[in-house]
């Protein structure tokens, strides 16, 4: 959009912006999750828009335009363009981004870890295709990375890469870098964020032990539940087990929620993502892999090694603290420290 939005439309989303967040003052050009938002909070914040200015646009707009100034000019377009899906985490220098893969859900979601990478390097998170609502998901990893990988050489045309792929995530990175090296691209870095394969490729001792540790932690939960709570636990846990086999129900929308809401999106996301995981088999890498692995675990493997170690030229395993969640969450210092000293080691020394 050509020059500034008007006062009017701004003082408006202020406004909105105020009632959701919670907050005043706010500026013009204040960060929505610097105040504080997530994705809940852009739904409700979508959703008003939707009455005030007649207008639904899709919740993941505010990945792409996180303040009201930028907010306001694509409300002013005419028509909402087409988002790339790197989405911009930290700005940088002209050396070569960082690009993070999303987890299952399709959403980068790595903002605080982004900042705490100390390296002049710009951030990008990757955003799955279906995440805005108005593109159709992608059901097996290769398209995902095909996709990704024509949308780079908008970014970066030439490496050497760096890619960082948290869970899910980790799979898709490895499908990229598998096709960046095949082409004679330099892949200076390829670091997996507690990622494993579908259990079915696990190694046979991992798989056993795997499904021995999941039983073991649903009976102890189950036994400290009243009957009625251990039977809801269990159907749930049925529901969830028919997701991961590829039961997928694409045409549900979820109460009082947009097509175009995160809630929404989200969910449609991860079930595309579970059925490409399924369907994924790994190959051989003939690079490195950094692995980082959290100190706690409950529902995936603790030995990386068993599984990567014959898929990959190299293997270089880490611990941080925290667990799954918590290790891009409220332990992100110190994932972000080992991904800093990954960067400078692959790129900045040479």
């Amino acid at each position: 959009m050509k020059g500034k939005p008007t006062a009017a439309t701004v003082e408006a989303l202020t406004q909105i912006w105020r009632r959701v967040l919670q907050r005043s003052p706010i500026g013009a050009e204040d960060d929505f999750f610097d105040l504080g938002g997530n994705d809940s909070l852009a739904d409700t914040v979508f959703a008003e828009i939707a009455q005030v200015f007649g207008r639904e646009l899709p919740s993941a707009t505010i990945c792409h335009a996180p303040t009201i100034t930028a907010l306001a000019g694509l409300l002013e377009q005419a028509t909402v363009p087409r988002f790339s899906p790197f989405v911009p985490l930290k700005a940088g220098s002209e050396k070569p981004p960082i690009l993070i893969t999303h987890g299952l859900g399709g959403r980068a979601s790595f903002s605080e870890l982004a900042k705490h990478i100390r390296t002049g390097h710009p951030v990008y998170g990757i955003q799955a295709k279906g995440v805005d609502g108005r593109e159709e998901p992608f059901y097996r990893i290769e398209d995902m990375a095909e996709y990704y990988l024509d949308a780079l050489d908008e970014l970066q045309t030439q490496g050497p890469y760096l890619l960082v792929g948290y869970s899910f995530g980790g799979l898709v990175a490895l499908e990229m870098a598998q096709r960046l090296s095949a082409n004679g691209k330099n892949v200076a870095l390829l670091a997996l964020v507690d990622t494993y394969p579908h259990p079915r490729y696990l190694p046979t001792g991992q798989r056993l032990w795997l499904i021995a540790k999941r039983t073991v932690g649903h009976i102890s939960q189950m036994t400290q539940m009243p009957i009625g709570d251990a039977f809801s636990y269990l159907v749930r846990r049925l529901a969830n087990r028919l997701h991961m086999a590829g039961a997928h129900n694409r045409g549900i929308l979820l109460p009082d929620t947009s097509r175009l809401s995160f809630a929404q999106t989200t969910l449609r996301v991860k079930e595309s993502d579970f059925a490409a995981m399924e369907r994924y088999r790994p190959r051989f890498y003939r690079g490195k892999i950094r692995f980082v692995r959290p100190e706690a675990n409950s529902y995936l493997p603790n030995d990386p090694t068993a599984v990567w170690k014959k898929l990959a030229a190299e293997l270089e395993v880490e611990t941080v603290p925290g667990d799954h969640l918590g290790m891009v969450g409220t332990h992100f210092e110190s994932l972000a420290a080992v991904l800093t000293r990954y960067v400078e080691g692959s790129v900045d020394r040479k």
